[in-house]
């Protein structure tokens, strides 16, 4: 059979199961499939299709993930779901699975727990931007309180919300605005619809997917930026840098920065070129090398990005959440201490940094995710959430993102 087309006449939105263990998150991507197919098409993804997740390999780091799609009334879905808790932390700080918003699922039954803890402060830390919230096994709370309505069930229900939305409020979300559904996503999963708790629910969730988490700003409407990979001069022409360009498009004749390792620079844009062919501009996700006017070959490196002026400015201290590599990952076999200093790669270039451990924190092991505060040797364009690798000699041992800018 010929694999389908993908169809782009929807929005494209990223989201994923955030939460604690056994509280539902699998089942729920389970229900979603299933009741969104029914309603708009698609296809149904069983529970053990999405639980049997294949591992993946990402920068090295080997993760679990499952990816899911389905479609709203507005929108295309794709959705991941990590069946352990390791796995969420390894894809929330690599990036594997961007993020346009998150579903956290929570257990009525139980509440808030550490982990549901720890996935909102992973959620602010690398820059998830909307959280929304299905309070799941609503059916078992109700068994446990005398049923939907009771007063019992009702007054749970409350002081679960008001937890959750405290949470939220603690890690910088908006607690008070955050949508909270109830439900049980096994009821949907089975097709019952009792008290409205099941497939009613389940579609309510996504109604609040579509209507509170706006559309992602496309890389192309971004400002223009692209990592410089390489430099050559061109007898009679002027010096040219290729490089793939991350956001953004850039037109023959306008002013870009060049950015990083040393002060910042002014040029002109003075051609685009792509497989030997001049063009009148370069576009987000494009490979192609820009003749810059009046710059000479020994002022521009691997490492420097090109910017739209303005849109980025270069840092040396920033705080970041980082994961270190286990050692069956081919990470280090040992810990680090206060003082380390490795290599922070960024985008195209290595970059010494002294790494700064948060206080009470003797030493890192190996598999541990951690905060930590970093000064560099030499400026990196950088902002928010961007990502970065951690070396030794050329070796991987860590992964981190960008969580907040010093200087």
């Amino acid at each position: 059979m010929a694999k389908e087309k993908f169809e782009r006449n929807k929005p494209h939105v990223n989201v994923g199961t955030i939460g604690h263990v056994d509280h539902g998150k699998t089942t729920l991507t389970a229900a979603m499939t299933r009741v969104c197919s029914e309603v708009f098409g698609g296809e149904m993804q069983a529970f053990d299709q999405i639980d049997n997740a294949p591992e993946e390999r990402e920068r090295g780091i080997t993760i679990s993930t499952a990816h899911v799609e389905y479609d709203s009334a507005d929108r295309h879905y794709a959705h991941v779901d990590c069946p352990g808790h390791a796995d969420y932390v390894k894809n929330m700080i690599t990036g594997a699975a961007q993020m346009d918003g998150a579903i956290l699922v929570c257990g009525a039954t139980d509440g808030p727990m550490p982990q549901t803890r720890e996935h909102i402060l992973l959620s602010r830390q690398v820059g998830v931007p909307y959280v929304v919230v299905f309070l799941n096994k609503a059916d078992l709370l109700a068994e446990d309180c005398g049923g939907v309505g009771s007063e019992e069930y009702e007054e749970m229900l409350e002081l679960v919300e008001m937890e959750l939305r405290e949470l939220l409020d603690l890690y910088e979300f908006p607690g008070d605005d955050t949508p909270i559904i109830v439900g049980s996503a096994l009821m949907a999963l089975e097709g019952k619809d009792d008290n409205e708790l099941g497939t009613t629910a389940v579609k309510k969730l996504v109604e609040a997917l579509d209507s509170y988490i706006p559309e992602p700003v496309r890389a192309i409407d971004q400002p223009f930026l692209m990592p410089i990979e390489d430099v050559f001069s061109i007898a009679g022409r002027g010096t040219v840098v290729t490089g793939r360009i991350e956001r953004g498009v850039i037109k023959v004749g306008e002013e870009i920065e060049i950015i990083g390792i040393t002060d910042t620079d002014k040029t002109t844009c003075t051609g685009v070129e792509m497989f030997r062919k001049f063009l009148d501009e370069g576009r987000a996700g494009e490979n192609c090398g820009i003749l810059l006017r009046g710059t000479k070959r020994e002022e521009v490196q691997r490492g420097q990005v090109l910017a739209q002026p303005g849109s980025v400015k270069p840092h040396t201290k920033f705080e970041a959440e980082v994961y270190v590599l286990s050692k069956d990952e081919g990470g280090r076999h040992t810990p680090f201490f206060k003082g380390y200093r490795p290599q922070f790669y960024f985008r195209t270039t290595d970059v010494t940094g002294a790494v700064e451990l948060p206080s009470g924190t003797e030493m890192v092991m190996p598999g541990d995710n951690v905060k930590m505060t970093v000064e560099l040797i030499h400026p990196i364009a950088m902002e928010d959430g961007l990502r970065f690798a951690i070396r030794e000699g050329g070796r991987t041992v860590g992964a981190g993102v960008v969580s907040k800018i010093i200087e």
